[in-house]
């Protein structure tokens, strides 16, 4: 409704400014746009394929001002030509928003955006959530990949920040061929782990579990490769993953290359744990984690502390908790030592729980035996675990779940920091 609204007075505008026979023809003197510096005389010209020194009538300069205003980068256009110069005044659209690449294997940054503007001059690094600039930049994305040999269906969609209502970029994906992440060489890996690592890589670039996506592919090879050799004991390995080459399609998905130089260090053990004040997991318990016996190697254990620290403090509702463990290295003593950052970040409550697919009598039941009021620090454990807890303790409930299936979403907002959980039970 907001764009028809613009649209007629854009329409208004252009029909009160001059009026002569519509067929009659002008060659303005000059072509000016004024009310958005941001954008040069050039440029709106290349955009709309106006040139100077071609005759215009007035259905003619009406129909560039519907094209600019069509672009979404205005909010408003209107045109006055006086006999001599042809004025397009211009109301900036204050919604613009960055473009995020979701599995486009193009590498984000100065020289993408400069061809994107080669292609598309009112790109300027941002598009409007619709209108024809984010179609345009949305064909241009697909030409580039175009050129590489690499057909591909580029889909765009306006993105809102979890839990928000509002639009805060436009992202831009493949929605065919798959696109996956390949790895084309490995470097430093000992004899020893070549066998371990080539199993977790293949893990890691699974199509179908790990699609290619533009910005986190890199680090999640770095990440899965560096914390095999953590669990391994070899808590300072380096691992650097870089682009290498060309994607390319093969076996039905389009490949992205890249390639991994490990530096492997040596091995450590583990010598002290320091905690912040008020943490909660004491020293007896990481020493009875760590000391363990077993198969489980000493990195594995060092790994499960943090995942402890972490699951205590979403458990009373932290859900943004980050445990950052810092290692110190000592050499002659072949160990490493831990003082641990937390940051638990806000303390998020629930907003309601709702049962899904009951009867409204077992729901009464369900929710009798709930204990989580709204308002109360969200504790996704005591979520996971109700419906078993709840047939423990109450026979009814046992009876009438008896090999009832439970799922469960919990979406946090991140603003209002509320959880709303739905329960759904499934024979």
């Amino acid at each position: 409704m907001r764009r028809l609204i613009l649209l007629f007075s854009a329409v208004f505008a252009v029909c009160v400014a001059w009026r002569p026979a519509s067929a009659q023809k002008f060659i303005p003197k000059s072509i000016q746009f004024r009310g958005d510096p941001e954008y040069s005389n050039e440029e709106m010209m290349a955009a709309i394929g106006l040139k100077k020194g071609v005759a215009l009538n007035f259905d003619e300069m009406k129909a560039y001002t519907q094209h600019l205003l069509d672009t979404g980068v205005f909010s408003t256009v209107a045109f006055r030509f006086d006999g001599q110069d042809l004025i397009f005044t211009l109301a900036p659209n204050n919604d613009l928003y960055p473009i995020k690449l979701e599995n486009l294997p193009l590498t984000p940054g100065k020289d993408l955006d400069a061809k994107l503007h080669e292609q598309v001059p009112l790109y300027h690094g941002k598009v409007p959530a619709d209108g024809g600039l984010a179609e345009n930049v949305r064909a241009a994305l697909q030409s580039l990949l175009s050129s590489e040999g690499l057909q591909a269906n580029v889909i765009a969609a306006p993105e809102a920040a979890l839990g928000a209502q509002k639009v805060n970029a436009v992202s831009y994906s493949i929605g065919a061929p798959p696109v996956q992440t390949a790895v084309a060489r490995v470097d430093g890996v000992s004899a020893f782990y070549q066998a371990k690592v080539q199993t977790i890589l293949g893990r890691a670039t699974d199509v179908s579990t790990f699609p290619f996506d533009t910005a986190h592919s890199a680090g999640n090879l770095a990440r899965v490769v560096t914390q095999f050799y953590n669990d391994e004991g070899f808590a300072a390995a380096k691992v650097q993953v870089e682009r290498d080459g060309n994607p390319a399609m093969a076996s039905g998905a389009i490949q992205v290359p890249f390639s991994i130089q490990v530096q492997e260090g040596r091995v450590y053990k583990v010598g002290s744990i320091q905690l912040p004040t008020g943490a909660p997991v004491t020293q007896a318990e990481m020493d009875k984690i760590l000391s363990g016996s077993g198969i489980v190697s000493e990195g594995v254990r060092v790994r499960s502390i943090w995942a402890l620290l972490s699951q205590r403090y979403r458990s009373k509702g932290y859900l943004d908790c980050k445990v950052t463990p810092q290692a110190a290295f000592d050499e002659a003593g072949g160990a490493v030592n831990y003082t641990v950052d937390i940051d638990p970040g806000p303390v998020y409550h629930l907003g309601f729980v709702k049962f899904d697919n009951v009867s409204d009598e077992m729901r009464t039941l369900l929710i009798h035996n709930w204990q989580m009021l709204p308002g109360d620090p969200f504790d996704e454990s005591y979520v996971a675990n109700f419906i078993v807890k709840a047939q423990a303790q109450d026979p009814v409930l046992r009876r009438s779940l008896a090999g009832v299936k439970t799922k469960f979403d919990a979406t946090a907002n991140p603003v209002t920091h509320e959880v709303n959980v739905t329960i759904r039970l499934e024979k």
